[in-house]
């Protein structure tokens, strides 16, 4: 996916990865492993902000990430006529050989026909309700023969056709949870609205890991062993193999419902410009919950940094003048990244001090990958300078990345901006805010309601919405619309 990795294919044991992984760098900060990583931003892509009116059926919306060299080239859900294989297909055809592709569910008999005749490495899922669904409907003859179809498919493809997921490191989930609490996004909620409890953040969080133990958990663990045998992995169905199973499931639910709580969906906040730049990025704003759904992917992949103290992401999309047929709409993914050394680095090479040292040639700066410049270059497309691009970065861009981005030919930052306008040692933030022809928006409370608070409070009160929760999706889309245009 982008620099440095000195971490080698994991070693499989059976249909299930065992693997040990190291704490970090030299022991001090955790590290997100690539394998989970690509899992968790699959099970985020089933749950993209959907862009039409899904049907009812017994098919599930699947996310899917694309993966070639280690690196993402894709990042997809299924639509409304297509599951996320087909889509695949479709947008890659040849290309997918010697692809590693993860699943959030099981691909149905169709797609997996397809994509092993495409000739792909990999097909990695994860191991609970698959496309077709046996969790409400094991009865159901046609789920039950797709599982079958499935299976044989399996045994005569060259793909290696798994679950592939991996034990979190030690300290990662209290590391996560110290700095998810910590980050700009609720932080600056808490600074505006001092009123609110303190439990916010806790709140927030509890209602995610809630929502998503039911999207992606199974909970009788006799039914998650009887789909298992349905999917042909009764080798995973003994101890200790299920119990670790299922633990490494939880763990990794776990870890999305808190980052994803993060960056919450709270009353008159979102991805805004400043007042003074309202009327030239009219029209240019994305609806708020798919920008709040990119900038939760650029988070988990700031953890995969190889900075101690810092760690940043950022992943590039663009918006086709047409339309797809992805989940996603028009949007399609163009690159991502996270902060690192380069390339081919051992990690003892180059100093790891931050600004706070006295000696400026001990200090990171001058030899640290940023997350921006990393998305730039491993991008698996070119920005295309008539269509609508936009980059999703952790926190605010330095004075280093802001001409990268205006001359890649980027049109909108959706950004932290935690450190805007500052300039610290050796490192400035100085250009963002006075950068000009591209669009910024910044995580904060709505101009529209600072301006006019009465008239916002009374539509809530209108609308029954206590201050302290998010207004209903209608709502937000109406205060965009005031702020920004439609």
């Amino acid at each position: 996916m982008n620099s440095a990795d000195a971490e080698g294919s994991a070693r499989e044991r059976g249909v299930h990865s065992a693997c040990t992984q190291t704490d970090g760098l030299s022991g001090q900060i955790p590290r997100l492993s690539k394998v989970n990583l690509f899992t968790l931003l699959s099970l985020w892509m089933e749950i993209f902000p959907s862009v039409e009116q899904q049907k009812k059926s017994q098919v599930k919306k699947a996310g899917l990430v694309v993966v070639k060299n280690m690196k993402i080239v894709g990042l997809h859900c299924s639509s409304q006529d297509l599951h996320a294989g087909q889509i695949a297909l479709i947008k890659y055809g040849s290309r997918l050989q010697n692809c590693d592709l993860y699943f959030s569910r099981k691909p149905c008999s169709m797609c997996l026909k397809m994509i092993v005749n495409a000739g792909v490495n990999r097909i990695s899922y994860w191991p609970a309700d698959p496309e077709i669904s046996l969790q409400y409907e094991v009865s159901n003859g046609d789920a039950k023969l797709d599982a079958k179809a499935v299976e044989r498919l399996k045994s005569n493809s060259r793909a290696h056709v798994c679950v592939l997921l991996q034990p979190l490191i030690c300290h990662m989930m209290q590391f996560v949870e110290e700095s998810c609490y910590k980050c700009d996004f609720i932080q600056k909620i808490a600074k505006i609205q001092p009123g609110l409890s303190t439990d916010f953040y806790t709140d927030c969080r509890q209602e995610r890991i809630k929502e998503y133990e039911r999207l992606f958990l199974i909970s009788s663990e006799e039914m998650h062993k009887q789909m298992l045998i349905i999917l042909g992995l009764e080798n995973l169905c003994e101890n200790p193999y299920f119990s670790n199973l299922r633990q490494n499931m939880k763990d990794l639910v776990l870890l999305l419902a808190t980052i994803a709580a993060s960056v919450p969906s709270f009353s008159h906040f979102g991805f805004y410009c400043n007042e003074s730049e309202l009327t030239s990025a009219t029209n240019q704003t994305l609806p708020q919950e798919i920008a709040r759904h990119c900038m939760v992917q650029a988070r988990l992949l700031a953890y995969r940094t190889e900075d101690h103290k810092t760690g940043v992401g950022a992943v590039i999309w663009a918006e086709a003048n047409s339309g797809s047929c992805d989940g996603t709409g028009a949007l399609y993914f163009i690159g991502c990244g996270y902060n690192a050394f380069p390339v081919g680095s051992e990690y003892a090479d180059f100093p790891h001090m931050d600004d706070k040292q006295k000696d400026r040639e001990i200090r990171k700066f001058r030899y640290i990958i940023h997350a921006e410049q990393n998305a730039l270059t491993f991008r698996c497309q070119e920005i295309n300078p008539d269509e609508r691009s936009m980059i999703f970065v952790t926190k605010c861009p330095c004075d280093e990345c802001v001409p990268l981005i205006k001359g890649a030919g980027i049109k909108l930052i959706y950004a932290g901006d935690i450190d805007v306008g500052k300039k610290k040692a050796d490192i400035s933030y100085m250009k963002f805010a006075e950068l000009e022809g591209v669009g910024k928006f910044t995580w904060q409370l709505s101009p529209f309601y600072s301006c006019a608070p009465e008239h916002q409070t009374l539509t809530d009160q209108e609308n029954g919405v206590p201050e302290e929760h998010s207004l209903p999706e209608e709502q937000q889309h109406q205060s965009k619309v005031a702020c920004l245009g439609d």
